[in-house]
């Protein structure tokens, strides 16, 4: 008989193991700043807790110092701010006084000779506040200068400028606008101070004003400018006071 081969056992397989998974490293997250200087270096991509101490330090004084100026800086401009409005500001109304008046009736005179702008000059006189004051009180007659001054701020454009010339004397300069503008716009002014009696203590005190209108063309002197505005309002005056 012939021997059978024998077939050779099957090796048994056994299951791979799975390999383990590895988890990712983690990252240690950097520390939420704890200063403004180092929130800013954080959002210039600078991370401070990497940087040797003695730098980091050093850094972060130099950023400190840095805010601190500029706080300083922003105080100063408002104090200078407040200060330019005292020194530009008449002490009894908010209209510039005559000092700053000048200044932006220069200003505009320039622009008006270097651009071909027009623009022109109201002098206004409050009539009969002498009469107010001897018969009320000087606290009245300056009650009815603030509510005229107060009428004209109220009843121009924001780039017009409202100022006081003298004790009764107030000026508005009006930007871009010609003679016969500023004619109509001075009439204007006066019809509403007349509209607004002043009311003191129950009595009803009537206000009125006198103007004079001066366009000019950006070659003369602001003085001078001023000087002929005055003289158009007391032509105005006077030749209203031979008709009453």
């Amino acid at each position: 008989m012939e021997a059978r081969t024998r077939k050779p056992a099957a090796r048994s397989v056994s299951a791979r193991p799975r390999a383990l998974a590895v988890p990712a490293p983690v990252r240690a997250r950097p520390a939420p700043p704890a200063t403004a200087a180092e929130e800013i270096l954080a959002l210039a991509g600078f991370d401070t807790a990497e940087l040797p101490p003695r730098l980091r330090q050093t850094v972060l004084a130099l950023m400190k110092e840095k805010d601190e100026l500029r706080a300083q800086l922003e105080e100063a401009r408002s104090t200078i701010a407040s200060l330019e409005r005292l020194v530009d500001e008449d002490p009894l109304m908010p209209v510039c006084n005559r000092r700053a008046f000048i200044r932006e009736l220069s200003r505009m005179m320039g622009l008006a000779g270097r651009y071909g702008l027009p623009g022109s000059v109201v002098y206004f006189d409050v009539n009969n506040l002498k009469q107010i004051n001897d018969a009320y009180g000087h606290a009245a007659g300056d009650a009815a200068l603030m509510q005229v001054a107060q009428t004209l701020v109220e009843s121009v454009r924001t780039t017009d400028v409202v100022g006081r010339l003298g004790g009764d004397e107030l000026g508005v300069l009006l930007v871009r606008t010609d003679k016969a503008l500023a004619e109509s716009k001075a009439s204007e002014l006066a019809a509403r101070v007349k509209e607004r009696p002043l009311d003191w203590h129950g009595r009803t005190l009537p206000l009125s004003v006198a103007f004079g209108v001066y366009a000019f063309l950006g070659n003369e002197k602001a003085h001078d400018v001023l000087d002929a505005a005055d003289r158009e309002m007391y032509r105005h005056k006077t030749g209203r006071c031979s008709k009453v």
